[in-house]
C-alpha cells in the first residue's frame, strides 16, 4: 500500500512516499516528475554492485538520459575528498540546475550527494532515496546533510530540502542484521523522546520476536520527524530533540578508530548514559534508563563502553559538538519514556554529568 506524507517547511514543500515495491516502478515515478531532465544518481560501490543491474534497466526503460556515479563505502568518504570527484563528473554529464541528483543509499550517501546537490551550481533538484532503515526513518528527511572534518562528524554541510523522497521498505529486508539493528537505534529514538506509544510497541514486538510490521514503523517515524520539521527546519529548537543520544555517541564515534562502533550503536550507548545520568540528577523518572538498556539490547544493540574506558578523554570531542552555544551545551534529556527536553549545562561539566564514576 502506497503512503503519502506532504512536508511543508518555510523552504520548500515535497512529498514522501512510501511503498513496498516502489523500486520496481522508480524509473517511471522519476520521469513523471521530471520529464526531460538528466539524472545523476549517487551511490556507493556496495548499493551499485547490488542495484546497478535493476537501476540501468528502470532507467533505460523509461528513456531517461542519466549516470550512475559511485564512491567507496563508510564513513570515510564522507569527507572534502569526495566532493571534487563529484563536481567533476556531474559537470562532465554537463548537468544543469535544472536537472536532477538522487542519492540512492544509506546515511552517508544521503549527506554527501545531498551536500553535493546544495552546492553543485548553486543547488540543483535532489531525490533522497534511502536503502537503510536509519536513512529512511531519520536522515533522508528534513534537508540535513554534511562532510566530516578530521576534528569531527558533519562539522560541514548545509540544509537543503529534497523535492522527493522515495522509500521502498523492502531495502530493509536485504540488509545484514548489524545495518538493521543500526537503524533501529534511530526508531528507539523516536520513541524515548517523542512516542510512548512506540516505544511500547517496540518492546511488545521485541517479546514476540516479531520481526514484520517494518512499514508502518517507518511511517510512523517519518509521521513524526514531519511534525518535527515543519515546526523547525533548521535545528534550532524542537528538532534538537531529535539529538537523544547523539551528543555521546558522536564522541564515541570521533574517540575509538573507525569501526569500533556503528553510529546506532554509538547512539544506543548514548541514550543509555544520558539516561541514567538523567535520573542521578533528579530530571528524569526512575527506571527509564533500565527500560531503555532493555529494548537496545533485544535489538542487539550496546548499552554501555568497555569497563575502565577514560569517559573524561571520550567526552573531549564535546568542545566541538554543534549544539554547543559558547561555553553551553544544550543536551537532550528526558523527563520519562515520550517526552524529551532540552537543559543546558557548561561544557566543562560533560564528563561529570554523564560519567557516573566522577
Amino acid at each position: 500500500m502506497r503512503q503519502t506524507l506532504t512536508i511543508n517547511t518555510n523552504a520548500e514543500r515535497y512529498t514522501v512516499t512510501t511503498e513496498t515495491g516502489l523500486f520496481f516502478h522508480f524509473g517511471s515515478m522519476v520521469r513523471e516528475l521530471f520529464p526531460g531532465k538528466k539524472v545523476a544518481v549517487i551511490t556507493d560501490d556496495t548499493v551499485k554492485s547490488i542495484y546497478e543491474e535493476h537501476l540501468t534497466k528502470q532507467m533505460n526503460d523509461a528513456g531517461i538520459q542519466w549516470r550512475l556515479i559511485s564512491f567507496p563505502p563508510g564513513e570515510a568518504s564522507k569527507s572534502f575528498e569526495t566532493l571534487p570527484k563529484l563536481y567533476s563528473q556531474l559537470l562532465d554529464f554537463q548537468l544543469t540546475r535544472d536537472d536532477v541528483v538522487i542519492a540512492f543509499g544509506g546515511g552517508v550517501v544521503g549527506d554527501i550527494a545531498g551536500f553535493a546537490a546544495a552546492t553543485y551550481q548553486r543547488g540543483v533538484n535532489l531525490v533522497q532515496v534511502p536503502t537503510t532503515l536509519m536513512a529512511m526513518v531519520d536522515a533522508s528527511i528534513g534537508g540535513k546533510n554534511g562532510a566530516n572534518l578530521p576534528e569531527g562528524k558533519n562539522m560541514a554541510g548545509t540544509f537543503y530540502q529534497p523535492r522527493e523522497v522515495f522509500i521502498d521498505p523492502r531495502f530493509v529486508r536485504t540488509l545484514p542484521d548489524k545495518i538493521l539493528e543500526d537503524g533501529m537505534a534511530e526508531v528507539i529514538k523516536y520513541g524515548c523522546v517523542f512516542d510512548p506509544d512506540l516505544f511500547s510497541d517496540l518492546i511488545d514486538r521485541a517479546m514476540k520476536s516479531d520481526g514484520g510490521g517494518i512499514e508502518t514503523i517507518i511511517f510512523r517515524c517519518c509521521l513524526i520527524k514531519k511534525q518535527i520539521i515543519e515546526l523547525d527546519c533548521k535545528d534550532e529548537g524542537i528538532a534538537m530533540l531529535l539529538n537523544f543520544g547523539h551528543t555521546f555517541g558522536h564522541c564515541i564515534e570521533d574517540y575509538f578508530p573507525e569501526g569500533t562502533y556503528t553510529h546506532g550503536q554509538a547512539v544506543s550507548i548514548g541514550m543509555y548514559a544520558t539516561a541514567l545520568a538523567g535520573e542521578r540528577y533528579g530530571f528524569t523518572a526512575p527506571n527509564t534508563a533500565k527500560l531503555i538498556k532493555e529494548l537496545t539490547g533485544s535489538y542487539g544493540l550496546p548499552h554501555s563502553l568497555p569497563e575502565g574506558t577514560d569517559i573524561e578523554k571520550v567526552v573531549e570531542a564535546v568542545k566541538r559538538d554543534k549544539k554547543r552555544r559558547g561555553d553551553k551545551l544544550n543536551l537532550v534529556l528526558l523527563e520519562k519514556i515520550g517526552k524529551g527536553f532540552l537543559h543546558q549545562i557548561d561544557k566543562a561539566d560533560y564528563a561529570k554529568f554523564i560519567d557516573p564514576h566522577q
